[in-house]
């Protein structure tokens, strides 16, 4: 082979082979438009990332749905995710933002202000989320909906906590968790009986949310003695029946403090009815 071909040839796969480089690296760092390290999560994208300061994740989907819809889970990010992965087949983003140990207090409040300003303002989210809260996940999407009930397109609370009295509390039924319930007071800076008088708990925060006509679902365990049916969704539902609100709840007879349902239909439909 000529000595000029050769180094011709030597040359143009050295470039294809940097481009090839280049473009992994661009899929890697910005597909879907975000930073960080991508993994797996059921066949989709998910990418880790800092937002300041504030440890973020969004899952994107094949193809986006028109109007750019999402879901935010809140807590157990991964944890029973069957609802979760039936979005990303109908184009959904999931998004998360680490509130860990503040258990729908102001902090945490401050915290999802600042992730949603930056997914509807800098990436075009829709404005109108459905929100995801699992356990303790309870306190924060309904605190956070309560407060910003025109940006809340439905609900979804599964075996969440409504009244923190209950859980971490123990202050009834629930053994609750003494380490948790003192994280809680250090969060919301409350002493033990301030906490006990508190009547800003999800259970007291339903009006607004009954105002903005936002539809709920809850799935629970009827057995459940962590977080007590009677104590936390049976309250929810009476009084926002009684606000005017459109609440349905998914009983599971038998079944204590567990996640999630093994046909997660109901739910995923509920939320494509309210989220179109």
């Amino acid at each position: 082979m000529d000595g000029c071909v050769f180094d011709d040839l030597m040359r143009s796969t050295t470039l294809i082979l940097a481009l090839i480089c280049f473009l992994s690296t661009l899929r890697a760092e910005d597909a879907g438009g975000f930073p960080g390290k991508v993994s797996d999560f059921a066949g989709y994208a998910l990418h880790d990332f800092d937002h300041e300061g504030l440890k973020c994740r969004v899952v994107v989907p094949k193809m986006t749905a028109p109007g750019k819809p999402w879901i935010w889970r809140a807590r157990f990010f991964g944890h029973r995710k069957e609802v979760d992965v039936a979005l990303l087949e109908k184009g959904f983003h999931v998004a998360f933002v680490d509130v860990a140990n503040l258990y729908g207090s102001l902090a945490a409040l401050q915290r999802w202000d600042a992730f949603y300003q930056y997914l509807v303002s800098e990436h075009g989210f829709h404005k109108k989320p459905a929100l995801e809260g699992m356990s303790r996940g309870g306190l924060i999407i309904f605190n956070w909906a309560s407060e910003n009930s025109d940006k809340v397109s439905c609900i979804y609370a599964d075996a969440a906590v409504c009244d923190f009295k209950s859980w971490p509390g123990g202050k009834m039924k629930s053994k609750g968790s003494k380490g948790d319930w003192q994280r809680l007071l250090k969060a919301y800076q409350l002493t033990e009986e301030e906490a006990m008088a508190y009547r800003s708990n999800p259970i007291d925060r339903l009006e607004p949310l009954a105002k903005a006509k936002i539809p709920i679902i809850c799935v629970v365990g009827d057995a459940d003695e962590v977080v007590p049916v009677a104590e936390n969704t049976a309250i929810v539902e009476k009084r926002y029946e009684e606000l005017g609100g459109s609440i349905t709840v998914i009983h599971k007879p038998g079944i204590g403090h567990k996640h999630g349902l093994d046909d997660p239909s109901p739910v995923t439909q509920f939320i494509l009815k309210h989220s179109s």
